[in-house]
């Protein structure tokens, strides 16, 4: 008898995996000027067990639920505690994958939000803001100075 499997990528998860889906406040630049964007992304379980520790984050919020509720299939589909303006990151079914992974090699990371509940109580910070579409741009003044002798023998 063969089980057919729900996810092509990822056959040892099933949609009651367990996942974490954030709430972050993400900023956007364009023409010069920067616009406040709310982004829905899964969050992997280290990330979640330092955010729970008190750091800065700009999760607004973190419900924990099914890999199920959120990919329904090809389907995204947004949980009903957040926003309906709300936008799914990039490569959002492959990330809520990876992070799913995470908490079933580390189960204990689930207890921190317990499935079917939202945490709201983190450390939110848009101080450091998230820039979606930076470009860096590496010129010659990157370089790192060296003293005139360093590579002469002495």
């Amino acid at each position: 008898m063969t089980t057919a499997t729900v996810y092509a990528n990822a056959p040892e998860l099933s949609p009651e995996d367990y996942v974490a889906i954030g709430l972050a406040t993400c900023f956007v630049k364009e023409d010069g000027e920067v616009r406040e964007l709310e982004i829905i992304e899964p969050i992997p379980s280290a990330a979640l067990e330092a955010i729970a520790k008190g750091i800065p984050t700009s999760y607004k919020l973190v419900s924990a639920t099914t890999l199920g509720t959120v990919l329904a299939g090809d389907k995204l589909q947004i949980p009903a505690d957040f926003p309906t303006s709300a936008q799914f990151s990039d490569d959002f079914g492959q990330r809520a994958i990876a992070a799913a992974r995470t908490f079933k090699s580390r189960t204990v990371a689930q207890s921190l939000i317990p499935l079917g509940t939202t945490r709201e109580d983190f450390n939110y910070s848009t101080e450091r803001k998230r820039v979606l579409n930076t470009k860096r741009v590496v010129s010659k003044d990157d370089n790192v100075k060296q003293h005139a002798y360093t590579h002469q023998v002495l």
